[in-house]
């Protein structure tokens, strides 16, 4: 972990370890604020220079993204917040400094029927041969648990044994994103999948001793890259593989495996729409299933209904900016 360096150091290092201490993550925020202390080791900066026109110039010198210079500068406000509280600003003079205007990202979606098309592909390709068959299922039941309970890619390959109860066919999933533990309930066709699968570990591998629920062949579990490398080759088999459609200020995102994580909220709330019930209940409900820290990031799954509904955007954006 790198220190800051600026004369700020110690005051940036006080902040980080007082949110850390209300229970927030620090590393979003130090890299935020890893930006802020080099322009002020780079600029010579001290206490006289904290004026709006510095941090103007600082926000001209950021070559980022405007949706990440916006976060760099929320981290800097908060920052001068903290030191107004400890009595060594009387006013903060990042407050006034206006954000950038927003570029928006929409991500991709599957579709159910492209999410199934895209579990058939998979299929496909399992080596049947003892060396590779029991690792290729693995893969594919990490990609199957991302798709119908929408884990993060994360969740599945540090899943352990004794994290699956056979008993009521739930999984504990521990410590993840927000250091948050939760047991979900797994659907029928997900449980009869694991089961076979560890049916199969067990006779073709009797004295297993790996402690991971998805094996791989090394008395190791599965690596990220491992699941992406599967994952992109079925969205090329399935004619799904694309780019970003950057379109006026609107990002269209192409297939990554986390997709299928939006695709999972996104076809829940739509189905439970579709049925007449309302999905701002269901919201609470979801975001325990999904281990987000607040309602607000399931919440942003209803502004997109469906696949089909993004088509429409970028159809309808690609019509109105030819009319431009």
């Amino acid at each position: 972990m790198k220190r800051f360096e600026s004369f700020m150091a110690r005051e940036l290092e006080q902040y980080v370890a007082y949110r850390k201490h209300l229970g927030y993550a620090k590393d979003g925020l130090r890299t935020s604020l890893s930006a802020f202390d080099r322009y002020l080791k780079d600029q010579n900066a001290d206490w006289d220079v904290m004026q709006p026109s510095f941090f103007l110039q600082l926000r001209a010198n950021i070559k980022n993204h405007p949706n990440t210079v916006n976060g760099i500068f929320s981290a800097i406000r908060s920052f001068f917040d903290f030191l107004m509280r400890q009595g060594m600003y009387e006013h903060n003079p990042a407050q006034d400094i206006p954000p950038l205007p927003q570029k928006h990202f929409i991500p991709f979606v599957f579709s159910p029927k492209q999410t199934d098309q895209l579990l058939r592909a998979i299929c496909k390709r399992l080596r049947k041969t003892q060396k590779h068959f029991l690792t290729d299922v693995s893969k594919y039941l990490a990609i199957l648990l991302m798709a119908r309970c929408g884990m993060r890619i994360s969740e599945p390959i540090r899943l352990l044994r004794t994290h699956y109860r056979t008993d009521d066919g739930t999984l504990y999933i521990e410590k993840t994103k927000f250091r948050k533990d939760r047991l979900i309930p797994v659907p029928k066709v997900v449980i009869r999948e694991i089961e076979n699968y560890l049916s199969m570990r067990q006779s073709l591998m009797p004295h297993d001793k790996n402690p991971y629920l998805l094996a791989d062949n090394h008395q190791k579990g599965l690596r990220g890259y491992q699941i992406r490398d599967v994952f992109h080759q079925a969205v090329t088999d399935i004619g799904l593989a694309g780019s970003k459609q950057a379109i006026g200020n609107v990002t269209f995102g192409y297939p990554i495996p986390h997709s299928l994580r939006h695709a999972f909220a996104i076809n829940t709330l739509k189905r439970i729409k579709d049925r007449g019930e309302s999905t701002q209940y269901a919201l609470p409900v979801l975001a325990a299933y999904m281990g987000h820290r607040k309602y607000r990031y399931t919440h942003a799954y209803l502004k997109v209904s469906d696949a089909k509904h993004i088509a429409g955007l970028i159809a309808f954006s690609k019509s109105r900016m030819d009319q431009l």
